[in-house]
């Protein structure tokens, strides 16, 4: 498959319902796409102010101090310790590591990428641009011989399903039966809801627990976009399996996928500082403690959502249906026809729109439900 091969952009397929929705007397209130609202924190603001003297390249690897800074966050706030410099990557936002990855592995016709059932595109987009086949199962016991690459998203997007540490140690497990890499995409690990995640961190693919303590074709994938409202920076990195890093490594460099400069200061800064994920995360709660109640008032049914920035919400009809009346109250939702073939009645509403279009959101749904 060429890249002139891939259909069009999904997302176009939304423009007739969200015109319908901003004739809305009230105005659209767009929980479609997950795309932050909030400032980017003060601190990483300065962070790249004062790092904008870039004038030479940088490194693709990253800074010895941002891969150290890496390696403590992971042992700080997933649990995982003892990760060095040379197990960590920092890369240009996650999406074009999830779409490449496949490329960077050296895999091709022949292969089978596994990805979760209700997933967003870009999983099965990397292997057909190898010529892979791509696979949508969650179960392990329905991965097959010939899988080299396995896809895990917890939490989920757009289901928000969370994989508790016994899963994960079942995925592992399945995938060194298969000789497959096992790529764990983490964005939303800190925006856990529902018990225990309420309380408890969100297991990482990386934890001990998981793996044993040998991480041998492991990767953990994650993103500043959503804790830290870096989506236009487009910082991310990857860790886990030295070999498989230092593989990734040498193949980004003749590519030229490196994070600039400035973004690297910035990156740094966002992963020494907690605090403002507390204040982001709090912000997230209070509006699903809005949007949700009102979406069950509505007539929708949500559906796991124990984690992430999603509403995973059906009514039982097909979702252009439901997107559709959903535009004649002025609200844009996501069709679930986006995240597979599995999902056809299925909407995801969003939780990154500012408090007062979360409220306006459920007062449509209280004042004119769906049913």
């Amino acid at each position: 498959m060429a890249v002139s091969d891939l259909a069009d952009y999904p997302w176009d397929a939304v423009a007739p319902y969200a015109e319908r929705a901003r004739s809305h007397p009230r105005g659209i209130v767009d929980l479609s796409i997950g795309s932050p609202v909030d400032p980017t924190p003060d601190v990483v603001r300065a962070a790249l102010a004062a790092a904008t003297d870039a004038h030479a390249y940088p490194l693709t690897v990253g800074t010895p101090v941002l891969r150290e800074q890496i390696a403590a966050w992971f042992a700080r706030r997933r649990g995982v310790a003892g990760l060095t410099a040379g197990q960590v990557l920092p890369t240009v936002g996650s999406k074009e590591l999830v779409a490449l990855l496949p490329l960077l592995l050296g895999l091709g016709e022949g292969d089978i990428v596994v990805h979760p059932r209700a997933a967003y595109p870009t999983y099965e987009v990397g292997a057909r641009l190898v010529g892979a086949t791509p696979l949508a199962a969650d179960d392990p016991a329905e991965w097959p011989v010939g899988t080299k690459l396995i896809w895990v998203n917890s939490p989920g997007n757009p289901d928000g399903r969370v994989w508790d540490a016994a899963a994960l140690t079942r995925a592992v497990a399945r995938a060194r039966e298969l000789g497959a890499v096992i790529a764990g995409d983490e964005c939303y690990a800190e925006l856990g809801w529902d018990a225990p995640w309420d309380v408890e961190p969100i297991p990482s693919v990386l934890d001990s627990r998981v793996t044993g303590g040998d991480v041998t074709g492991v990767l953990s994938v994650y993103s500043l976009s959503k804790q830290s409202n870096l989506a236009g920076y487009r910082a991310a990195f990857l860790a886990g399996d030295e070999a498989l890093v230092s593989r990734l490594a040498t193949a980004r460099k003749h590519l030229g996928l490196m994070l600039s400069a400035p973004v690297q200061q910035a990156m740094g800064a966002a992963l020494g500082d907690d605090a403002h994920v507390e204040v982001q995360k709090s912000l997230y709660r209070a509006r699903r403690t809005i949007l949700l109640p009102a979406a069950h008032a509505a007539g929708l049914r949500v559906e796991g959502s124990e984690a992430g920035l999603y509403l995973w919400a059906t009514e039982d009809r097909d979702a252009w249906d439901t997107m559709s009346r959903l535009a004649d109250r002025g609200i844009l939702a996501g069709p679930g026809h986006f995240y597979g073939e599995h999902f056809p009645r299925h909407v995801r509403l969003s939780l990154t729109a500012t408090d007062e279009r979360i409220a306006e959101a459920a007062r449509r749904l209280h004042e004119s439900p769906l049913r």
